[in-house]
């Protein structure tokens, strides 16, 4: 019986919602940094959200990356299986799901699925006012360290005794879930702080994932000290323009579609997350080429969407990691107030109420960043802050939105990582029409061997870099040392002097056990075809019923031959 509760959807849904990744032209040892390695000032490196925390006795808070140690399930003393998640929903959930589709009363339901879920995820909430509780926060030793960098020059001498600065000198730590415009504080406290301790007039500023968000609240709300103080900062796999696996999941463009969950998987796979079995990628093609996932969905979204994902928006995110004012930021602008619809209900809702704190922190960064990314940056540029982003993309897109067939990096589309980069899709490069314009407009050079990116529409055309081949997940050494350069160097970067041979590059894995240790390789129509998978849309998405019954027939014949082979061997 537990075996079908561990299908049930609301299990389903409830972890796609928290699951929420050729030929060289020149060597890549061709090409120096064009700073040497050798900061001048101090660099402050801020990342995203794996900065583990405690609470105030020490204890690890669980992280949403914990979420798979609950579908583990262990030996209890009378030899039973004891899964915390399944429990919750054989004894708790389960009468109110049952109660909710025979006599359509769905609101027990989803109090009780936040409740649930809430007794999981309950340390690593913030409160009602989008602030830690439970003592909650960076590990001692943690503040330890960033006491003993705000009072310690941390500098490297040449042989000559030239004073210089490597990228983790100043590993900034904070804590992730906070208020980004909160948070802000505290890094130019920090900036202060090291500036103090190193002499030092300036600072460069590495970025990160959700520390992008971090550092342009501070743009917005310091601009006088960034003026005087930042010389230059590099944005990396940046979530400020938002991330639509966070943004379209809880603003009603929730959507699961088959094959790029198939994608998805592959790439996991490919690039060491897990290890997936050649036979379950080929046995989800099957039923998906097939038409019989399609019929389930189908009628699993026309029977329950509304209930099942519409209503359940609310309880997921409350439970889990929308009380994080860090995670909001990553809402897109055009997503924001529908969001909060979705999670916190209309104007004058009982939750609107209860979560006022929060929601006045949320609509703050609203208007005093997320609406106004483009001029923020543009007036640091101007500022004399020099600035670069690197983008990064060649992946399947978390497929729980109606944007995942976006050229992206996992999590984010390249369009929103670049600050808007004019690209095509997983089927479709852009038009040949469209690229001749772009050449007749004297801009072809922006446009990527792979006829996938448009760079000349970005903010920053001269300064942003793309990288495919890496995901949102990994930040490889070559990333790194672009950022320090772009952070450092007294003059601004561009895609023509930097230390990577093209504004297009493709990063190769070549230590699966060092996914960061890789080399790149100038793009070329040539070795530029990386993907995992094909994705070919009249293979996914035929239109005419010849064309569904001659699909199915060939998914099927080799299915059946996958399947021979795993029974009876090759």
């Amino acid at each position: 019986m537990r075996k079908l509760f561990r299908k049930s959807i609301s299990v389903l849904l409830a972890l796609i919602m928290l699951m929420s990744l050729a030929a060289p032209c020149f060597a890549a040892s061709d090409f120096v940094w064009a700073s040497q390695s050798h900061s001048d000032i101090p660099l402050i490196r801020i990342s995203g959200d794996g900065e583990e925390l405690a609470d105030a006795e020490g204890n690890k808070v669980f992280h949403y990356k914990d979420f798979a140690s609950l579908l583990k399930s262990d030996d209890s003393e009378d030899g039973e299986e004891d899964n915390a998640l399944v429990e919750s929903i054989a004894n708790v959930l389960m009468p109110f799901l049952i109660d909710g589709l025979l006599n359509d009363n769905w609101e027990p339901y989803y109090e009780n699925l936040q409740k649930e879920l809430t007794e999981l995820f309950e340390k690593s909430l913030l409160d009602k006012d989008g602030n830690a509780q439970y003592g909650t926060g960076l590990r001692q030793w943690r503040k330890d360290m960033m006491t003993m960098m705000r009072t310690t020059d941390r500098a490297s001498y040449t042989a000559d005794g030239t004073k210089y600065y490597v990228a983790d000198n100043y590993y900034w730590r904070y804590d992730w879930r906070l208020d980004p415009i909160e948070t802000a504080a505290e890094l130019k406290s920090f900036i202060d702080d090291v500036m103090a301790v190193t002499k030092s007039n300036q600072v460069g500023i590495m970025a990160t994932c959700l520390g992008t968000n971090i550092v342009t609240a501070y743009l917005a709300v310091y601009p006088d000290h960034a003026k005087e103080h930042i010389r230059g900062i590099a944005y990396d796999g940046s979530v400020v323009g938002g991330a639509e696996m966070l943004s379209e999941t809880i603003s009603g463009k929730f959507r699961v579609k088959p094959d790029a969950v198939n994608r998805i998987l592959i790439d996991c796979n490919e690039i060491g997350l897990f290890s997936i079995d050649a036979f379950v990628t080929s046995t989800i093609d099957m039923l998906v080429k097939t038409g019989v996932l399609e019929a389930v969905v189908g009628i699993t979204e026309e029977m329950l969407y509304d209930k099942l994902v519409v209503g359940m928006t609310s309880a997921l995110a409350l439970s889990t990691f929308y009380t994080f004012p860090n995670y909001w930021a990553c809402v897109s602008p055009e997503d924001y107030e529908t969001a909060k619809e979705y999670v916190f209900g209309p104007e004058g809702s009982e939750k609107r109420t209860e979560y006022a704190g929060l929601i006045a922190k949320l609509d703050r960064y609203n208007e005093t960043v997320r609406q106004r990314v483009p001029e923020i940056l543009t007036q640091a540029k101007k500022n004399g802050i020099n600035i670069g982003i690197i983008s990064k993309y060649g992946f399947q897109n978390l497929p729980v939105c109606e944007s995942s067939d976006m050229v992206s990096d996992q999590f984010a589309s390249v369009k929103r990582s670049s600050f808007g980069a004019t690209t095509g899709t997983i089927y479709n490069d852009l038009s040949d029409e469209y690229i001749a314009s772009r050449v007749e407009k004297g801009l072809g050079k922006y446009i990527s061997p792979d006829k996938q990116i448009d760079a000349s529409t970005c903010l920053f055309p001269e300064s942003t870099w793309f990288i495919k081949g890496s995901s949102h997940s990994n930040w490889s050494d070559w990333e790194t040392r672009l950022m320090y350069d772009i952070a450092s160097s007294k003059q601004q970067l561009t895609v023509d002097n930097s230390c990577w041979p093209s504004q297009f590059v493709i990063y190769e894995y070549t230590n699966p056990d060092n996914a960061v240790a890789g080399e790149i390789y100038k793009m070329t129509t040539e070795n530029c075809d990386t993907e995992n998978w094909e994705a070919e849309e009249k293979y996914d998405e035929p239109e005419t019923i010849i064309d569904k019954v001659t699909v199915a027939l060939l998914v099927f014949v080799n299915w059946l031959v996958d399947l021979f082979e795993k029974v009876f061997g090759k």
